[in-house]
């Protein structure tokens, strides 16, 4: 077994967290034509280091394989566009924005977010590695950067500005050179500007059993407690943190300069250093058991799928998210249970899962084929895709989720 040293502070790893198997790049989707070549698989070990308590991946892949041309557009969710325009509008409030503010995010996707500021008058810089996907942004009139960042990107942009708020909503834990990617922040925060980053909390993936978040794109798994000491390394604090449901439960932390003092300790922010601290988030034993739990949930998974299939029940699913392709794979699930699955976003239509080769179909399959069951991938998003789905009631069809624990929803 190779050797790997803690992305943050350079510790050799010798402790597991969670052992998925061999898996494939979660994203990396098929066409019909590359079914019959070789593909490539990953070994998926989480690792936790003893001297931080990161929760981390190794790496296999470099950024550029993964993310300079990807499938993941985050305007197909209704949902997030709704979670991101009210972002826009209380940060707008809370940090008086305006005309003359510059506003910074960092893996702006396809401008979902950027355009509700853009809505204001707030002057707006996405950057952004896939460049597919910042194509859209572009198209929209939004400025965006085709550039990954870190300390080189963010020397370029300080040249023309200073960000007076910096967003990454779901990149830090995509991030492999992750003293890079904070130091880079450090570099381009105006000197009383904001960082804001949003990321799954690793206390809800442990209390509830949320391994199918771990894939190859999430690099690393954050509590409260240890992003903290990365962003104190950089010269960063955080001042306030927000808790929010999104993704199984994610934090949105608040962050400014160690020297800017306008900007106070909040409450909510030591309460939740001490909870995880009552939670033993800083002992080692804490993450020691968790791959048994997985385990547990990998065969209720198996499980339930045989006893549904024996029972002559045809199964379909929805979603591709990189959530549903680590269950899958994981599981080793393929056609032989669940016949395709849909997805509203038409750049993964007409492909196929990675490694479990599952088709990807539209919606409108499901209403033609009426399955007995959906089993719904992106859990986090289950009531508006049951919501979106309701018409499968009436050929009597359920839902089937794993949130955390597998269920049936008439």
């Amino acid at each position: 077994m190779r050797k790997s040293s803690c992305r943050f502070c350079g510790t050799e790893l010798t402790h597991g967290f969670a052992d998925l198997g061999m898996s494939p790049l979660a994203n990396s989707f098929l066409s019909e034509e590359e079914l019959g070549q070789m593909e490539p698989f990953y070994p998926l070990r989480a690792l936790v280091c003893h001297e931080c308590f990161l929760v981390q991946l190794e790496d296999y892949e470099t950024p550029d394989a993964i993310f300079s041309d990807y499938a993941y557009f985050s305007s197909y969710s209704t949902t997030w566009l709704d979670h991101s325009r009210r972002y826009a509008e209380m940060a707008v409030d809370r940090f008086g924005l305006g005309e003359r503010s510059h506003v910074v995010e960092l893996a702006s996707n396809d401008g979902y977010l950027l355009q509700y500021f853009v809505e204001q008058g707030v002057p707006v810089l996405g950057i952004e590695p896939a460049a597919n996907v910042a194509r859209v942004a572009q198209e929209k009139g939004i400025r965006t950067m085709v550039k990954f960042f870190g300390r080189a990107t963010a020397r370029e942009v300080a040249a023309m500005m200073n960000a007076d708020l910096l967003i990454g909503n779901n990149v830090l834990a995509h991030v492999p050179d992750l003293n890079d990617f904070v130091g880079g922040m450090k570099l381009l925060l105006g000197s009383r500007g904001v960082i804001t980053m949003e990321f799954p909390h690793l206390l809800h993936l442990i209390d509830h059993n949320e391994w199918d978040t771990i894939y190859h794109e999430h690099f690393s798994y954050f509590s409260f407690l240890t992003v903290s000491k990365v962003f104190a390394a950089h010269g960063l604090t955080l001042f306030d943190v927000d808790e929010l449901p999104t993704h199984g439960g994610s934090l949105r932390i608040y962050g400014r300069h160690a020297d800017d003092h306008s900007k106070p300790l909040t409450d909510r922010a030591r309460e939740l250093l001490q909870r995880e601290r009552e939670m033993e988030f800083d002992r080692l034993e804490t993450y020691l058991g968790f791959y048994e739990r997985v385990k547990v949930a990998k065969l209720q998974v198996l499980e339930t799928l045989i006893e549904q299939r024996r029972d002559g029940r045809r199964i379909a699913a929805y979603g591709a998210p990189a959530k549903g392709n680590t269950l899958l794979n994981y599981c080793g699930i393929g056609t032989d249970f669940i016949e395709y699955t849909c997805d509203i976003n038409p750049h993964k239509q007409g492909h196929f899962l990675p490694g479990s080769h599952i088709p990807i179909k539209t919606p409108e399959t499901i209403r033609e084929t009426q399955p007995d069951l959906v089993f719904i991938l992106p859990w986090n998003l289950k009531d508006e895709i049951m919501e979106q789905l309701a018409f499968v009631r009436e050929w009597g069809g359920r839902f089937l989720v794993r949130a955390p624990e597998l269920r049936v929803y008439h």
